[in-house]
């Protein structure tokens, strides 16, 4: 017939004496297979012996070395040779040059960030994930791993107490998470007052240069970052002042509403906070759901450190209201202690994702819409996606909700208590009581601590010293504390959110700060060059 071929006619085509032949490395550089199965084996085993050799068992938070150092020592590596060296020796390099400068998040001085020291069922997790390398865009890529992220999302939508018909994605973290609540609360805003389908139509006038969303002036600056990548500039974030207890003040909200609505102005979003980075402070989340619904106004809030309260019956009434927010971000990787990167997006009315949708023939054609297969890429900005849901299911089925709650509670509880240790010591200032587990508080002695006339004359030298101390902690190893700026004056700050660390520990840290003031005091030279 024509136009087909026999049998022997496709045995001598070219290609059947050209067949390609696997490259020399593929039998053991891939897992499946005998080889590649030993190889894995022997590289997980290997890799995991470098870890707790050069990581897990190494003292300090930090080695010290500085960044110019490092740059030096690492610009001798070779990072793409000609030709490759046993796996082991290159696990001891980066033993070596890597691991051994790395920050330690499980050491008790490791106090700066929202860092967490990861749980052991999660970190057995990483390696299923990683080793199975679902991409969660498409069932077909994706099948089990798709649907159990549904389960994780639907469990996280009851712990936030939102309504049947709730629904989320995992994320990267609170920066994404935030993005993709202020990018649906514009696209249903301006349906809703302009009749505008922003994802084909793109942004209108009224949109471009009048849409406002409202936060405190302590809220995450992924807020201005999202009104500058949705196009409508960091101007159109409206800064809300904060009250005694660092959360928006109401009243300044109110203000501020009224005088944008009298400007002609389009406030479409309020962002609220739980849990800051600096006081993790949180916002009066059901005052804040009352304005958003006589407004008409979305309802973001930002989650992404406090949102761990939910899953503590004792700490659960510091979120009361967060069930009424339209959408929510939060952060696995900060106090449910996941490794990075790990979060969720939650929205309260799944159906706001038409906003988001998108379809595509070689990836989740509309007949998979129809027939409700789970092709998650129209609920994310994103398109290839770690499994990352496996993390906190694992977690969760390994130490139950209430071995979580009990971590929580703890560092809570430890900031409470150093807290008072800061109070009672008459050479350091607590600037704020704390909400959750971060700790605010300056080196700042008195003429009764022994520290000399001129020690703290002036706000500037108390802040060169702060700055100094801090930088010196971190340079010699002993502690790593964070630093930021309290009504324009320097402090330093312990962010809690290792369960093993101890009131002992920090009574160590404090110690270290008060005796590095008192030295960097009388030494006038590092105080003016800090």
């Amino acid at each position: 017939m024509t136009g087909q071929r026999s049998a022997v006619d496709r045995d001598r085509s070219p290609a059947a004496d050209a067949d390609p032949t696997p490259p020399p490395t593929a039998a053991t550089a891939f897992l499946g297979g005998p080889d590649g199965n030993a190889a894995y084996t022997d590289a997980i085993d290997r890799a995991r012996d470098v870890l707790l050799e050069s990581f897990g068992t190494a003292e300090g938070p930090y080695a010290g070395t500085d960044h110019g150092t490092l740059r030096e020592r690492l610009a001798d590596l070779q990072v793409v040779p000609d030709d490759g060296s046993p796996i082991e020796d290159v696990l001891e390099t980066v033993a070596d040059d890597v691991l051994a400068d790395s920050v330690r998040v499980h050491d008790p001085g490791c106090v700066a960030h929202l860092h967490c020291p990861p749980t052991v069922p999660a970190l057995a997790a990483e390696l299923l994930l990683s080793g199975t390398n679902q991409s969660m865009d498409s069932f077909d890529q994706a099948p089990a791993a798709s649907v159990l992220e549904e389960r994780v999302v639907d469990a996280c939508c009851d712990l936030f107490d939102y309504p049947t018909g709730a629904d989320g994605v995992f994320t990267g973290g609170g920066t994404e998470s935030n993005f993709l609540g202020l990018l649906l609360a514009r696209d249903w805003y301006c349906e809703r007052r302009f009749d505008r389908d922003v994802q084909t139509e793109g942004l209108g006038p009224e949109a471009v240069s009048d849409l406002r969303l409202l936060c405190s002036d302590a809220a995450h600056f992924t807020a201005e970052q999202a009104a500058h990548h949705l196009g409508l500039g960091e101007d159109a974030v409206v800064s809300v002042p904060t009250d005694g207890d660092r959360r928006i003040d109401l009243e300044a909200l109110d203000a501020t509403l009224e005088r944008l609505e009298a400007d002609g102005r389009h406030p479409f979003a309020i962002v609220a906070t739980a849990g800051t980075t600096d006081f993790g402070s949180i916002d009066p989340l059901a005052a804040l759901a009352d304005r958003a619904a006589d407004r008409d106004l979305w309802l973001h809030v930002d989650a992404a450190y406090g949102g761990a309260c939910a899953i503590s019956d004792r700490l659960r009434p510091k979120l009361e209201g967060i069930d009424r927010a339209d959408s929510i971000a939060v952060d696995f990787h900060k106090l449910f202690y996941q490794p990075i990167s790990c979060g969720a997006f939650l929205l309260r009315d799944g159906d706001r994702y038409r906003h988001l949708e998108r379809n595509a023939a070689y990836l989740n054609p509309e007949r998979d819409d129809a027939a409700g297969v789970p092709n998650l890429v129209s609920k994310s900005t994103r398109t290839t996606r770690r499994f990352d849901a496996l993390k906190p299911f694992v977690t969760f089925n390994a130490l139950g909700r209430t071995g979580v709650a009990d971590c929580v509670e703890y560092v809570c509880e430890l900031a409470d208590a150093v807290a008072d240790e800061i109070r009672a010591d008459p050479a350091l200032e607590l600037c704020c009581d704390p909400e959750l587990s971060a700790v605010v508080f300056r080196y700042r002695p008195d003429d009764e601590s022994g520290s000399g006339p001129d020690s703290s004359s002036t706000a500037a030298a108390v802040d060169r010293v702060n700055r100094a101390i801090r930088d010196e902690l971190l340079a010699d190893g002993e502690a790593i504390l964070a630093r930021t700026e309290v009504d324009g004056t320097a402090a330093l700050k312990l962010t809690l959110l290792n369960p093993r660390t101890t009131l002992s520990d920090l009574r160590g840290v404090l110690e270290a700060v008060v005796d590095r003031g008192e030295a960097l005091e009388t030494d006038r030279e590092v105080i003016d060059s800090a």
